[in-house]
């Protein structure tokens, strides 16, 4: 899911962001935008401002334990946004709506081209065991069960709770795409109206 990517700790003048973090703030930003497959060691270090040599002093294991490194930070980072979306309302319909409205405004700010890095990389990688796949479905799952903790609080049974989660998280990755895909907001915000109104029939 789009999101831009800051420091990973709270950014301040007197604070610069060290090389290793640069590096995996890049290739989170790349691997938004182009993929896995489409990102390349030496485009992560030119855009990180750093060397090849310091990229592999950091990452030993070359551009899938960057890649690795950048999901795991991206997927805690847009944690961190659904959090702070789902807070906004008491009502756990209300906040889902509300956090696929602010998905689609950033991904319009971004010019439709920061989409999920979670799910480009998931998608490019299928079939394998690989460590990508692991920290892939590990971040999805971390999502969900942010969901899914807002959905108990509001009373929902736990068998309820975690399938409306999987399915608010499915529901809004796949709008995302199509949302970038046709360059409109309306597709995630149509499906955040209706995963309110799902949410909304458990409650009646």
């Amino acid at each position: 899911m789009a999101q831009t990517p800051t420091t990973s700790a709270p950014a301040t003048a007197a604070a610069p962001v060290g090389t290793r973090d640069r590096i995996v703030i890049a290739a989170a930003r790349l691997l938004q935008r182009q993929g896995y497959v489409g990102t390349g060691i030496k485009q992560i270090a030119k855009d990180a401002e750093a060397t090849l040599g310091s990229v592999y002093h950091f990452f030993p294991g070359g551009k899938e334990a960057v890649a690795v490194a950048a999901i795991t930070y991206s997927g805690e980072e847009f944690a961190e946004v659904l959090r702070e979306g789902l807070a906004t309302a008491d009502d756990p319909g209300a906040a889902i709506e509300a956090c696929a409205a602010e998905l689609a405004v950033g991904l319009r700010e971004s010019g439709w081209i920061d989409g999920c890095p979670v799910t480009a990389a998931a998608l490019e990688t299928l079939g394998t065991e690989s460590e990508i796949q692991r920290v892939c479905a590990a971040a999805l799952g971390s999502w969900e069960r942010l969901v899914e903790e807002k959905l108990l609080g509001s009373g929902f049974g736990a068998r309820d709770a975690r399938d409306v989660a999987t399915t608010v998280i499915s529901a809004l990755e796949g709008a995302e795409v199509t949302a970038q895909v046709n360059r409109s907001e309306e597709p995630l915000r149509a499906a955040g109206r209706q995963l309110a109104r799902l949410v909304g029939s458990y409650e009646a």
